[in-house]
């Protein structure tokens, strides 16, 4: 919140019912803050926050997302250019896993739309790693949104359990076999996805941390089959 404090006309923060002191340190910034339960889909919290803003145009963070000085000011240099014809603008993301800006693996640029203007841009609510729809043009932004999103393993599995929630209710709604579900998700799936980042993306070139990040993405699906037979 500190990195669009003072630039951005207003801060809306909407608050899954949280138990820490995030909505302490949100008045801080802001009282624009609405809180809402905390349900599986957590992207409808997202639609949310865009429903409470009144500004033209929207630029939408997480709570583990920075803004770099370079990207403010390429975003109030966007807005305030009166020739401006796009409806909103993807920018390259930069991801943080455990200790390591990731380079490689498919996890740069990690291009995402997250600056649009009010009414042109809704999260589909049907994935865990969904990308919000555009109704409009999309231009193009050159400098990093910063992501922290896995400091520690705690943190990650944390929310691992989040997404592998997810993914197991999609399989639920599958209508495929048992016995296709299961080499899919415990065999296929695994396999693929682990090379896909680790040799085909070149993840090893991230040292260990790309490794684990190959490893830990490969583990979702046959954690998600588990979750799905409950």
């Amino acid at each position: 919140m500190k990195s669009v404090e003072g630039w951005a006309d207003e801060i809306v923060v909407v608050d899954g019912n949280s138990t820490d002191k995030t909505v302490e340190i949100a008045k801080k910034f802001t009282d624009k803050i609405f809180s809402h339960k905390n349900e599986l889909m957590f992207h409808k919290n997202k639609n949310l926050a865009i429903e409470k803003c009144t500004s033209d145009w929207i630029f939408f963070l997480d709570a583990d997302e920075v803004v770099t000085d370079e990207l403010k000011k390429e975003i109030t240099d966007i807005i305030n250019n009166a020739a401006n014809s796009f409806d909103g603008y993807d920018m390259p993301r930069s991801n943080y896993f455990l200790g390591r800006f990731l380079k490689k693996g498919g996890q740069y640029p990690d291009t995402r739309v997250r600056l649009f203007k009010k009414g042109k841009g809704v999260w589909p609510c049907k994935s865990v790693h969904e990308q919000i729809n555009m109704n409009g043009e999309v231009g193009h932004l050159k400098n990093n949104l910063l992501h922290y999103s896995y400091e520690s393993l705690g943190e990650y599995w944390k929310k691992a359990n989040i997404y592998t929630l997810l993914t197991a209710e999609n399989i639920k709604k599958e209508r495929s076999g048992v016995f296709v579900k299961f080499l899919k998700y415990v065999f296929y799936l695994p396999i693929y996805t682990f090379f896909n980042i680790f040799v085909r993306h070149k993840g090893y070139v991230d040292s260990w941390q790309g490794l684990l990040f190959a490893k830990f993405s490969a583990l979702h699906f046959p954690i998600a089959y588990i979750k799905s037979l409950r």
